[in-house]
């Protein structure tokens, strides 16, 4: 059994395939935590909770001063009851009053892993892969139950945690705070590590030891953002890429979330994360339910390569759904960067036939394909074709590219609506605002308010009927707009602070019911870029544009960083014009090409522009990543060499049963009378031989791995340098 209650010391053991996590329920009902780390066999108490009394931390039970919850590792803490830490949760009921006091009822275990209603999720496909714990807390006050959801899977070190609240009473009851988990650490040496940045420069990463106080990574946007990734970690101090004790924490969702870390009096570290509070509550109803979303805790006693290998193998199998869930993505060119928004059909038709000509496998039409699209201030909303620019509409020009041999993509920014539109002029309300306040845009643009069903499926049908009108194979989903002024016109006074989670659980409904609709489509999700690059949208599109940043360079960051948490098969990845249009930087075509590969490869220029000798590169690059497509969206991927810690970057990927590898080494900037380079390559079969493609040389894999691999010595900025070996015969 993985998960298994022992009733004499009333603990529950959960296991999960190398590491265990153990609770108990003590004195008068609290659920405490005891142990999250390494697989132990059985949990006989050797490091049993300890009572003290510690002045200033108040007693539940007069009659015992040991016991205070303001020392009590939780599980799922509450405030008012002598715990001042920050609590998990919190509620408002009639008369005013906060306090709630949630004690152990009752429990059960089974196998499988239930899905969560209108969310997403991890998810299993038969019930053997996993088993969940569900605990149920009861407020006697009040009659209100929550369900704390366990699920953990026998083949990865994962346990995923939600909560459901049901109103069980008379009377209603306004959720203020409802985060998805809580873990109390017995101590505070630990390193934090997230993942920051802004438009165009995202995910990257920062560690900093942790101190006493209280330190937290969110969003306020509406959206999970650019600006903070919902991740965290905490590690031990002699953690590192390849070894050492990582905990790490991802939120399941695509809104506004708070992951915080609390170091107390005694230092003990309290983990939370879930729905940002700010700005937030949710009104029960008596009989009334509200889930809240999963995050998925990964355990890595083989530093951060080993979490991220793991966050890895689940989201590209268990997160991801469809057809090309195990699909290889394929090799397109997008217009955007080659025209923005002035072309027409004969232009999109020569990129597209000389992409063809080039083997490229998708042409994606971009922005500026409907209503009167001329330029990012209107037509948002308005998703009809602009014969003026395709007078053949969408099927016509996807046929004469099917013709071509190449499959039609199309981008849409279905959330959005421009004030010059129809749809705006029409439904003028049906937009995120506040009643006598200013409409501030962004991007010349609003959001719609998702939060009302008639927006809703106002956008299902619109979109169902362009992707029914025309062979569409891809789909850019883009969102280019955080929210301001939220409120919605359809909700009531008491509900104005839940617009910003319905509108997130609106837009899920949307994207399961198209997505659903279309399943033959591969559906990218966007914004700006990397702005909503989270779990949650994976559960619906496998796969997110990275950053609209694809300068060769910064992309080395940006990619580096997604990687720690997410798969590779989910990073769109383009070479790009140079100048480059986001920095104005001047790298080599290989370099480029070299730095795409390294994710869902793809082009974001003007073909025809191209020089004879810059197509033969281009014919050769496309060639190549053919053949390596799925060794890099499927293989396992090893960081070597970090962007964030010198000037050479270097990463590699190794298929499944090790038989084949492919390496890439970047320098940025060359140095006089430069120190030799050489890297340890990871992840080979040390009693394997390797050939290096190419030279016909052979190296065992123990040798690459331990000696080393010399990188030739070029000059110049901007290098790159690639290997592909296979497993000698």
């Amino acid at each position: 059994m993985a998960i298994v209650f022992h009733p004499a010391n009333k603990t529950f053991h959960l296991q999960a395939n190398d590491t265990s996590y153990v609770m108990q329920i003590v004195r008068s009902g609290y659920l405490a935590h005891l142990y999250w780390g390494k697989k132990v066999r059985h949990y006989r108490e050797s490091n049993p909770l300890q009572f003290f009394d510690r002045g200033f931390s108040p007693n539940p039970d007069p009659s015992d001063r040991t016991f205070s919850l303001d020392t009590l590792p939780q599980e799922y803490p509450a405030y008012g009851n002598t715990d001042f830490r920050t609590p998990a949760y919190q509620v408002q009921l009639e008369n005013g009053s906060t306090i709630s006091d949630l004690r152990y009822k009752t429990h059960r275990i089974y196998k499988g892993k239930p899905k969560l209603e209108g969310l997403p999720a991890t998810y299993v496909e038969n019930e053997n892969e996993a088993e969940t714990l569900e605990i149920i807390l009861e407020d006697h006050v009040t009659g209100l139950h929550v369900t704390l959801f366990y699920t953990v899977y026998e083949r990865w070190n994962v346990i995923t945690r939600s909560v459901r609240f049901d109103n069980n009473g008379s009377e209603r009851i306004k959720l203020l705070r409802a985060l998805s988990m809580n873990v109390d650490f017995r101590d505070d040496h630990f390193d934090f590590l997230h993942l920051f940045g802004a438009h165009c420069r995202e995910r990257y990463i920062e560690r900093k030891p942790l101190f006493v106080g209280t330190q937290s990574v969110e969003s306020r946007r509406g959206a999970s953002s650019h600006q903070q990734n919902p991740f965290i970690a905490l590690l031990r101090k002699n953690a590192n890429e390849d070894e050492g004790i990582v905990y790490a924490f991802n939120f399941v969702y695509s809104g506004n979330f708070l992951a915080q870390v609390e170091v107390d009096q005694f230092h003990t570290t309290r983990v939370s994360m879930g729905i940002n509070p700010f700005d937030f509550t949710w009104l029960l109803e008596p009989g009334e339910s509200f889930q809240t979303p999963e995050v998925v805790m990964v355990y890595s006693d083989k530093g951060l390569n080993g979490m991220s290998q793991t966050f890895h193998q689940l989201y590209r199998t268990r997160l991801a759904r469809g057809v090309y869930r195990e699909r290889e993505r394929p090799i397109l060119i997008n217009n955007w960067e080659a025209t923005y928004f002035d072309f027409n059909e004969e232009k999109i038709l020569h990129i597209a036939k000389t992409a063809a000509e080039l083997g490229i496998e998708l042409f994606v039409l971009d922005d500026g394909w409907f209503g009167k699209r001329d330029n990012d201030r209107s037509s948002l909303g308005d998703w009809f074709v602009n014969k003026q620019k395709l007078p053949n509409g969408l099927e016509g020009l996807a046929k004469s590219i099917n013709q071509m041999g190449m499959q039609f993509g199309l981008w849409v920014e279905p959330e959005m609506v421009s004030v010059d539109s129809e749809l705006y002029r029409k439904h003028p309300d049906w937009c995120i605002h506040v009643p006598n306040r200013p409409r501030s845009e962004g991007r010349n643009q609003l959001v719609l308010d998702y939060s009302r069903k008639e927006v809703c499926d106002y956008i299902i049908q619109v979109i169902s009927d362009v992707l029914a009108s025309a062979p569409i194979s891809y789909v850019k989903w883009d969102m280019n707009r955080h929210m301001t002024e939220i409120g919605s016109a359809a909700l009531p006074p008491e509900r104005q602070r839940e617009t910003a989670h319905r509108y997130i659980l609106g837009l899920y409904r949307v994207m399961e019911e198209i997505t659903s609709r279309f399943p033959h489509v591969l559906f990218e999700s966007c914004s700006g870029g990397g702005g909503r690059f989270d779990p949650g949208m994976l559960y619906y599109m496998p796969q997110t544009w990275t950053s609209d940043n694809t300068d060769a360079v910064s992309r080395l960051k940006i990619q580096y960083g997604t990687s720690l948490v997410y798969p590779i098969s989910a990073m769109g990845a383009h070479v790009s014009a140079v100048p480059n249009h986001q920095v104005h930087r001047m790298t080599s075509l290989e370099m480029r090409g070299h730095v795409a590969m390294s994710g869902n490869f793809g082009y974001e220029l003007d073909l025809t522009k191209l020089s004879e000798e810059e197509k033969a590169i281009v014919k050769q690059q496309v060639a190549f990543y053919k053949d390596i497509r799925s060794l890099v969206q499927f293989g396992t991927f090893y960081r070597i060499l970090s962007p964030f810690e010198g000037n050479e970057t270097a990463w590699m990927f190794v298929s499944e049963d090790k038989s084949e590898a492919f390496v890439a080494y970047f320098r940025v900037l060359a140095e006089a009378n430069a120190p030799l380079s050489f890297i340890r390559l990871k992840g080979l079969d040390p009693e394997k031989d390797y050939e290096l493609i190419g030279s016909g040389e052979i190296y065992g894999g123990d040798e690459l791995m331990y000696v080393g691999l010399n990188v030739p010595q070029r000059r110049g900025d901007f290098i790159s340098v690639i290997w592909r070996l296979r497993a000698a015969r």
